[in-house]
């Protein structure tokens, strides 16, 4: 009667069994993990870049546009008592940047087909 005790609760798992099987994944995983990587080969050398590069002659910025000088004279004028002349070097550049966005924006032509991207969020 003992005997097919044993033989049953070796063939049932227990919660117990369980949990310790669980535990011993847990702690071999990261182990397994490094010993796989410890046996790959290093990785090829990517080839370098010539030691010494030609280095490329600096361009002065573009010109701005008439459209982005207008912009930033409108600007001037409002807010010029409250801004620096850095702050209205880096006010200028922002509206050149933002005026050659809105230009690259307008040369992409769409076709009367087109539709919006609508993203539907839950």
């Amino acid at each position: 009667m003992r005997e097919e005790r044993k033989e049953d609760a070796v063939q049932r798992p227990t919660r117990r069994r369980f949990a310790k099987t669980l535990a011993a994944a847990a702690i071999a995983a990261p182990v397994l993990a490094a010993a796989a990587s410890a046996q790959k080969p290093p990785a090829t050398a990517e080839p370098k870049a010539p030691p010494n590069p030609q280095p490329s002659p600096q361009q002065p910025p573009p010109k701005p546009s008439p459209t982005a000088e207008a912009y930033a004279e409108v600007a001037r004028a409002r807010f010029g008592e409250h801004l620096g002349p850095e702050q209205l070097d880096a006010v200028k550049r922002d509206l050149e940047g933002n005026v050659r966005n809105a230009d690259r924006l307008r040369a992409f032509k769409l076709q009367n087909s087109d539709e919006p991207d609508f993203v539907f969020g839950a």
